[in-house]
């Protein structure tokens, strides 16, 4: 038996070979470094390679077998890209293991290679051992090295550099590379790369594996290893070390194994905790964690709880996370609530994830009212485990726009329909014989409408109205678009709201709605999915005050063919944002021009598409990564709000919004200003809802004076007043000129940002206070008092979008002649899917249409968006379904074209606006020349020299 052995080692590498390993690594130093420890502890018989085996098999890495390509890695400096084996494409020995692998190109220096961040999976005095499959290929004879390396990074020291083994391996052969690292305490941020091989070699990688060797159950003395199948964080979770390791939050705690006189008893274990004399709502239990959470991990947290006394029933309660990170910053993390009784125990369940690395961590519970007593069962905090991926669902016999609604047009007269409520139903004549606009989008060529309508009479309650059963008729996880014609009768002495309402198992969902100041025939449009079995639907319609008669016509309810509409939105987004462009060509004989191949790119759509950001998003590298790429406009979620730069009256905190505004300048990235003030009263802080008259006009003035001053130039955009259709705080009590002056102070202080109002169920039909017509009407008002409203702000958090309807508003608002943006975009389904569908939905409308401007998404990460299942990334940074739809489309609109030049020297072609690069080889040279095309309507020329 062949054996080599390979010793381990260590050595203080000099300044001169640091240089030369690492020459270009910026912000990193030599100073100070700690020793290089090269661990390596391999042998290798018979030709192969072999480790000691880990007694914890749990691969610490994110897609350790790239077969979700390079996602969750990152190259360093080069570029990278996955090939499937099967393709033979890197010689016959490197297919043999099957599977994907990853090639590094395009390597300049031996440091450069593949790596990925694993802060938040390590813990210190852990013990890891490294695998990997890696080869070499390229220029090169014989073998050539690869390294594991860990990078070590602490803020305010020099980063330091941790090799853990090597291997030489031949070209185009797999080897196997092993070591062992282990780290007394872990930094700030670890770093894994593989590295090694001579410049102009590439590096292959088949599969990488970083597995804890010691016991991975968790000790309560130790973090131990993180795996998917950790044990509970929470030290005494179910108390049976009485109260130890448990604190009051401000409050007292207590254990009882009864109370109540014994109508209160643990639900498991013998004993529970109580939160008591409590005399502020966030008073509560807690438990430190620090030490034991780690960063960039997901944590499921499951408590038990109730309340008792002080004569609350009923009341949420929370849990909540305060971090400090080591600059001494405060952040509190809402993770879930659930209302909870004095009658019994109730679970709460949530989710939350750590950006940065803190210096302490807290969990505690929180929420009641002073006086009610927490009482807390037991408590479970856990990796959370990656939910299964959604399957696409199967929809047999879609039926797309068949009607589902029977006897619309009252051929038979009410004959399946019923009244709700003890109002009287008849059959009428004289509505509308063609279909509302927006389901004659959808529909195209259909038949006429019948002209009859249902009356509905002695109406005493405003929901009752016509309804039918259509619970058979419906499919799970298809979108339905609502439509009919509605109108009131005489004697309604304010404008009167038209539902269209769905019963589903007594839950209200809206189909769509109208509001009606007159007798004639006005369109409702909406859309509803259905996503969990139901046993009962109804659809019904209502809303006018009671002694109103209702009319409905030719009520539809049909499934909506995306894939048409989307073939439509192609079409229509070719004319919009595309030019034809002549590229002319001089320099060269014409009998050259048939031998002349190029090749055209585009390398960035000029086309806004941004996202919201938080402060604490920006300490994760993996959201930073994918945000730069993916996205070229930014807003803040929260913190450029008056409630966040302004808490307390003269304690500003403008510190997060400067940092988040300096990473979006690093990776040049605009920034809307989201948002100077907040009209929903709701939001306002409590020290300007106390001020007086004058003193609350001198605060907006300073508001305005102070944001815009501070970050002239700086925002592109302003939301100056957000939701004045749904909230009058400042009009209420400055009077109504206060909006415009607003808008017109906020244009002195800074006349370089375009002000926007901003809104939000514009764009659906499902909210008459901000129905397209109500949002015109309030821009025109603005308008006319003098304000410089200077684009329109549709949030678009929107359920089951239809084109048709979203289009419809567009239509409407886009007469005004202002730039519009989706400024809040979400869209949410459990399903990833039909998440991902809705999203297309959403960005093909907005991209296609030529009034809208930009498109920002209202986040993408998840945990860190305001709805559920509406994240294009797990908590983790594994980009879902709706996330791979949305970098598709990215892809899709950047323009590509290659072919000859043709004898008058040109090449013609049609492309989206942006930036592109265009590739000339002849017999004799390559030449590159990059040009922009810019809108317009006539050909764009493009003289290049070569």
């Amino acid at each position: 038996m062949k054996r080599l052995s390979i010793c381990c080692f260590t050595s203080r590498v000099t300044r001169t070979h640091w240089k030369q390993k690492h020459p270009q690594r910026s912000g990193e130093t030599m100073e100070n470094a700690k020793e290089d420890n090269f661990v390596a502890n391999l042998e290798i018989v018979n030709g192969h390679i072999s480790g000691s085996s880990s007694s914890c098999a749990t691969n610490i890495l994110l897609n350790h077998d790239f077969s979700s390509g390079l996602q969750s890695w990152h190259t360093n400096c080069c570029n990278g890209f996955v090939v499937s084996a099967e393709s033979g494409c890197q010689g016959e020995e490197l297919t043999k293991l099957g599977s994907n692998f990853a090639v590094v190109t395009n390597r300049q220096e031996c440091w450069q290679g593949l790596e990925q961040d694993i802060t938040g999976r390590i813990s210190p005095g852990s013990t890891y051992m490294v695998s990997a499959c890696v080869g070499v290929s390229g220029p090169l004879q014989g073998s050539a090295d690869v390294l594991a390396t860990l990078k070590l990074e602490n803020h305010g020291s020099a980063t330091s550099y941790l090799f853990i083994g090597r291997t030489s391996v031949i070209k185009d052969r797999w080897g196997k590379l092993e070591g062992t690292f282990s780290l007394s305490t872990v930094p700030d941020r670890v770093v894994f790369y593989l590295e090694g091989p001579a410049s102009g070699v590439d590096l292959l990688i088949h599969s990488v594996a970083i597995t804890c060797s010691g016991p991975c159950d968790y000790d309560r003395t130790s973090t131990g290893c993180i795996s998917d199948a950790d044990d509970n964080i929470i030290l005494n979770p179910k108390f049976e070390d009485g109260l130890n390791n448990w604190s009051g939050r401000g409050c007292k705690i207590v254990l009882h194994d009864s109370t109540v006189d014994g109508k209160i008893v643990p639900l498991s274990g013998k004993f529970f905790a109580s939160a008591t004399e409590r005399t502020q709502s966030w008073n509560g239990i807690q438990q430190e964690i620090t030490g034991r959470v780690k960063r960039k991990l997901a944590y499921e947290v499951t408590a038990v709880v109730q309340i008792s006394g002080n004569n609350v029933s009923k009341s949420d309660v929370r849990a909540t996370l305060w971090v400090q990170s080591p600059d001494l910053r405060e952040q509190y993390i809402g993770i879930s609530n659930v209302q909870a009784t004095d009658k019994g125990w109730v679970q709460l369940q949530g989710k939350f994830l750590l950006n940065g690395s803190p210096s302490r961590v807290v969990i505690y519970l929180e929420g009641p009212p002073a006086g009610t007593d927490i009482l807390m069962n037991s408590l479970v905090v856990k990796h959370a485990e990656r939910p299964p991926p959604s399957n696409p669902p199967v929809i047999e016999n879609p039926a797309f726009g068949v009607n589902i609604v029977e006897n619309s047009n009252l051929g038979d007269g009410t004959k399946v329909w019923f009244p709700l409520g003890n109002c009287t139903l008849s059959v009428g004549t004289g509505s509308p014989h063609i279909l509302p606009p927006m389901a004659r989008d959808s529909l195209g060529a259909h038949e006429p409408l019948s002209g009859r309508y249902i009356l509905v009479t002695n109406r005493t309650q405003d929901w009752m109205g016509p309804a039918q059963i259509i619970t058979d008729k419906l499919k799970l996880f298809l979108t339905y678009q609502v439509s009919a014609w509605v109108r009131v009768g005489s004697g309604a002495t304010r404008p009167q709201n038209v539902n269209v309402a769905l019963g589903v198992d007594n839950q209200w969902v809206n189909g769509g709605q109208a509001e009606i100041s007159d007798q004639q025939w006005h369109e409702i449009g909406g859309s509803f999915r259905i996503e969990k079995q139901p046993t009962k639907v109804m659809v019904y319609v209502q809303g006018p005050a009671p002694g109103v008669n209702l009319m409905v016509a030719g009520l539809q309810i049909f499934p909506v063919d995306r894939q048409a509409r989307f073939r439509h939105l192609k079409r229509q987004t070719d004319k919009i944002r595309k030019r034809d462009v002549v590229l002319k060509f001089s320099g060269l004989d014409s009998s050259s021009f048939p031998g002349t191949f190029l090749k055209v790119r585009q390398t960035h759509n000029v086309f806004p598409i941004g996202s919201c950001v938080s402060r604490t998003n920006i300490d994760n590298e993996d959201f930073v990564d994918f945000f730069a790429k993916h996205f070229n406009w930014a807003v803040f979620g929260n913190e450029l709000k008056w409630y966040w730069t302004e808490p307390e009256q003269g304690k500003f905190n403008y510190k997060d919004a400067d940092e988040m505004l300096d990473l979006c300048q690093k990776h040049n990235i605009e920034t809307r200003g989201h948002c100077i003030f907040w009209e929903v009263e709701g939001t306002v802080q409590q020290w300007i809802k106390s001020l007086n008259t004058n003193d609350l006009k001198t605060a907006v003035q300073k508001r305005l004076t102070g944001l815009l001053t501070r970050y002239k130039g700086k925002f592109r955009h302003y939301d100056v007043n957000n939701e004045m259709l749904h909230g009058s705080f400042y009009q209420d009590r400055l009077g109504k000129d206060i909006r415009a002056n607003m808008f017109k102070l906020a244009n002195q202080l800074d006349p370089s940002a375009t002000l926007f109002v901003n809104d939000y169920h514009v764009e659906d039909g499902c909210d008459t206070r901000s129905s397209p017509e109500k949002y015109t009407q309030h821009i025109l008002e603005l308008q006319e008092q003098g304000a410089p409203v200077g684009g329109i702000g549709i949030q678009a958090h929107i359920d089951s979008p239809v084109g048709p309807v979203v289009c419809s508003a567009l239509d409407k608002l886009g007469i005004l002649g202002l730039p519009i943006w989706y400024t809040e975009l979400d869209v949410s389904s459990v399903n990833e899917y039909v998440r991902a569908d809705d999203l297309e939905v959403m960005l093909r409308e907005g991209f296609a249409h030529p009034a809208v401007d930009g498109i920002m998404l209202w986040g993408f990460w998840e945990l860190f968006m305001s709805r559920d299942n509406s994240h294009l990334v797990n908590a983790e940074g594994e980009l879902n379904e709706a996330g791979k739809r949305y970098l598709a489309l990215k892809q899709e609109w950047l323009a590509h074209a290659y072919g000859h030049i043709d004898e008058q020297g040109e090449f013609n072609f049609r492309g989206f606006h942006g930036t592109y690069v265009v590739e000339i080889v002849t017999f004799t040279k390559k030449v590159s020349k990059t040009f922009v095309v810019d809108k317009g309507d006539s050909p764009l020329e493009v003289t290049i020299d070569l």
